[in-house]
This record gives structure tokens, sequence and C-alpha cells, in this order.
């Protein structure tokens, strides 16, 4: 995962343990699955479960869980005698860092999992450099420590890894896994950490300088996949693999030649820049590109679909009350906003968004009643909603004081107000959904990697989740806009993964995929 990415909550799973010799093997990850849930999805847009398996050339089985299938953790010892955690191997990130015991008070995500306890381990050397890593939901910040880090039955020596004090945002609270390896180069490694394959490769303890994902997609498998440090297992992907050359260490970064979805002019036209990530379950990617691929699958802004509904819902109440109150009095009155409001910039930025809309879709509405538009959304700009409804709420309010002197109908205001709402549905980075019913009826979507075509159908790029018992339908194009130098980027997350074996080649500085088997 990228460090500004979101992180998402998981079920846990059974883990076993098979030995093997310690030097110069096969170390193998298991991943086990669970049915989906709509409520654990969107906090993150990352996920992961799974079993165990044994290759024909022999190695351990190192089990992995698979958070939603899109994230997947597995089982380390750090110490002597080991302190057992789940983390997350993350081709995103170079560092390894699990809770501390000496984690603060006020850190509840700390309290709920697995802490490192320094005074328990005889192999545990003092380094106490500080660590900080900054997030989405803020900085996760504690210290470095050296011990053995250990997998299956292979011990690596002199590990550093930090010990993390200081985990913000409720997503750390919610994940079941307790920290994360990560196994991207060392380049972006903070504090300069050797990062844990490095170590491995160094002390000869993996047969090739080669980690490889197999990522089973299929929600009724009872193998979710499996991580193999030190070389790929030939029973895992058909045909040979297509290798990309690494274009800047750090991330995982190849060269996308580009990305084609029937009934767009096509993104990533001249070629753009993308990682390959197993941090991240979807596949995301520059918000105005994501919003021309959502529109052409027919997918649907969640945010969108609740306006139309809350427009057809109150709209007859609005406008017998709307002419005596503001905005947001009217909306508290018929139960869709609190009373009191406070400023946010949150709250300018959807402002912002839905000014946009409008102008888009009332092209042929006078300058004078545009200007009014834009004013109500100015000083409404400056509120808080106390949800997405309360937002919806006065957009709608201020559109329609203004829609009603201009002598607009009923009829008339709500075609506008639906308008307004479809608009929302191009906003990238929102979550989007599609009829489940029409799986069939979507296009399939391609990326040109090294001149070779990689399809991805319906059934491999939407997420089917559970939504209180009913299967809802996910969009698995999320849109980030990452600035320059590193952006504008893709980030080919699990689904793409899942699809197509991978193969991260350390040695040559290359990554391969094949058809997954």
């Amino acid at each position: 995962m990228m460090r500004s990415s979101q992180f998402l909550a998981a079920f846990l799973a059974a883990i076993c343990v098979n030995t093997v010799s310690a030097h110069d093997q096969v170390v193998k990850v298991s991943l086990d699955k669970r049915t989906l849930s709509a409520d654990a999805l969107a906090p993150q847009r990352r996920a992961e479960q799974l079993g165990l398996l044994q290759s024909s050339d022999g190695g351990e089985d190192v089990p992995i869980l698979n958070f939603l299938d899109a994230q997947y953790y597995g089982q380390i010892g750090l110490g002597s005698p080991p302190q057992e955690f789940m983390v997350v191997f993350d081709t995103g990130s170079s560092n390894l860092w699990v809770p501390s015991s000496q984690c603060s008070w006020f850190s509840i995500a700390c309290d709920l999992h697995h802490k490192y306890h320094a005074a328990n381990s005889a192999t545990y050397q003092k380094n106490n450099t500080k660590f900080a890593i900054q997030y989405g939901s803020g900085s996760l910040s504690g210290f470095f420590s050296t011990d053995i880090l250990t997998l299956g039955s292979l011990e690596v020596q002199q590990q550093t890894f930090a010990e993390a004090t200081k985990e913000p945002g409720l997503a750390f609270v919610a994940a079941k896994f307790d920290g994360i390896l990560g196994l991207g180069f060392p380049d972006i490694s903070v504090g300069g950490a050797v990062p844990p394959f490095n170590r491995m490769m160094d002390q000869g303890l993996v047969k090739d300088p080669v980690f490889s994902f197999w990522l089973n997609r299929n929600v009724e498998g009872k193998q979710g996949g499996e991580l193999t440090l030190g070389g790929v297992d030939p029973a895992h992907f058909k045909g040979e693999h297509v290798w990309a050359p690494v274009t800047r260490r750090g991330y995982w970064q190849i060269a996308m030649d580009s990305v084609k979805v029937p009934g767009t002019s096509g993104t990533c036209k001249n070629g753009c820049k993308a990682i390959a990530d197993s941090g991240t379950s979807l596949l995301v990617g520059p918000s105005d590109e994501v919003a021309a691929i959502n529109l052409a699958i027919g997918a649907e802004g969640v945010v969108a679909a609740q306006c139309r509904s809350l427009v057809k819902a109150y709209l007859p109440q609005l406008i017998k009350i709307i002419a005596t109150m503001p905005p947001d009095q009217v909306c508290a009155t018929i139960g869709l906003c609190n009373a009191q409001q406070i400023p946010t910039p949150a709250r300018k930025l959807l402002a912002q968004t839905l000014m946009q809309a409008q102008q888009t879709q009332q092209d042929d509405l006078p300058p004078e009643l545009l200007r009014k538009i834009i004013q109500a959304e100015q000083r409404t700009a400056e509120k808080v909603a106390d949800s997405t409804q309360c937002q919806i709420c006065e957009m709608a309010v201020n559109y329609v004081k203004v829609a009603l002197a201009n002598n607009e109908t009923e009829s008339q205001i709500e075609d506008k107000l639906a308008g307004l709402c479809d608009a929302l549905s191009f906003l990238g980075s929102s979550q989007a959904v599609v009829d489940c019913d029409r799986l069939s009826e979507l296009p399939d979507v391609s990326f040109t990697i090294a001149g070779k075509e990689f399809g991805l159908t319906p059934e491999q790029y939407i997420l089917k989740v559970d939504a209180g018992g009913e299967a809802q339908c996910i969009s698995g194009f999320m849109g980030l806009d990452i600035p320059a130098p590193a952006g504008p980027l893709w980030i080919m997350g699990d689904i793409f993964l899942g699809a197509y074996h991978t193969v991260f080649d350390y040695g040559n500085e290359r990554v391969g995929f094949a058809e997954a088997a």
C-alpha cells in the first residue's frame, strides 16, 4: 500500500505452518477467505483471508489471510522466543513495523492488537532511533529496534523493525492485522532500515532474489492465495510471464502503455506510470480517467444514487417550507441536518464540486441566475454537513430557492436536481456501484504492459460484497490524484494481481505477469 492509502478491516482465519530447512529455500504464505461485507469495504478500499499449500519444489507454507479479496496478511514472529504478529505483505512500502508494548495509553489501536515486548526477547537489541510514517489518517510513529524475524522455520538475523507507539485513525483500530511487512525497495525505507526481503537475500535464506504473488479471487475457494519468497510456483500460472522493467526504484514502478475501455476515447493514451501494489485492493488511477471508466461500465456513484433518492422523497416538503427558512433550518426541520453547523474544508470542497456540476448542467441559464446559485453555494460552503444527506439537502434547497424565483415548476426542478445528482457520478474518487444483474452486459477493460494486452472481465473488476444480506456490486476502479513527481500514477492492486500471477524479480529489477491458474 502507498503511505497515503487507507486500510481495510478484515476477517481473521486459522493459520498453520510446515517447517523445512532454513537456508536456500522457498517460503510460502497461504491465504483464507470469507464473505465480503459492504460495511468492511467502505472505510478503506483495500481488502483480504485463507488455507495452506505445498508446491512441487518443496518449501514451507506460512498462511496469509485475505481481507475481503484485496489486502493480504500472514503470521511472522519477532524475538526469542518468537512473539507472533499478523502483518500485511505490502509491495508498496519497505519497512516492517508492529505495535509496541510502550504504546501510549490513549492508543486504542495498539491496545486491540498484539504488541512486541522487548523484555521478553533474549535476542532484542536496542536502537531507539525515532520512526514515523505519514498515512492519510495521520502519522504512525515510534522507534526502531532489532531482533530475529521468523517466518515459519526461517530465521532472519539482525532485522531492524519499528515499534509503533502511536497509530492514527480508526482504520488501525478495525484492522485484523497487527502491522506491515514492506516488500518494496530500500530506496523508500523510512530511516534507512534494511527491508526484510533484502535481509533474507543477504543471509542466503531464499533460493532466488525473487518473490511472487498468486491471489485466488474465487470467493468459494478454500485457498485464498500464496506469497512465495525465493521463487515461483508453476502450478499458479499459465504460459510465460511478460516482463516489464522497473522504471523507478522504490515502489515496484513500471511503464504502462494504455488502458482501454469500449465507450471511452481511451485513458493513459501516451503511456503512464504504474505500480504493482499487493497492499491495495482496487485499481486506482487519476480521478478524471477513472470517472470516464466508471461511466463507461455503467457504475453509479453512491452519493449520486442517494442524492436522487432524497430529491424524490423530500422535494415536495422542501418547496412548501423553503420560502420562510434558511437552508440549514429547512433541512433540520425535515430531519436531514442537525441545527448547529461549523466551518470545514471538506464542505468547501463539496460546494466547489457542486458549483462546477451546476454550471455543467445549466449552461442555458442566464448569467445572473448562475451567479445567484454560485453565491448560495458559497454561503453554504461555510457550514459543515452532518452527513451526505445534509449536504445534498442544503444543495437542493439553495437551488430550489433560485428556481422558484425563476418560476420553474416542481417537475422542472426535479429534473434539474436529478441532473445535478447525476453529475456527482463523475467524481472518480467516490465509491461507485453497478447493477449486479447487468454484469454480463458490461465491457472488458484491458491494460497494455510491455506490448501485451491484459484484459479484465466484469466478473474480475467488480467486487461483490454483502450489504445487509443482499449482494452489492462495487466498481473496482477508484480515483486518486497523486501529484508530481510521483504521479500521475496507476496503482495495480489486487483486482489486477488476482487475475495475473505476479513475479517481483529483485535481481533483474523487473515485474512479470502471467495468467493466473
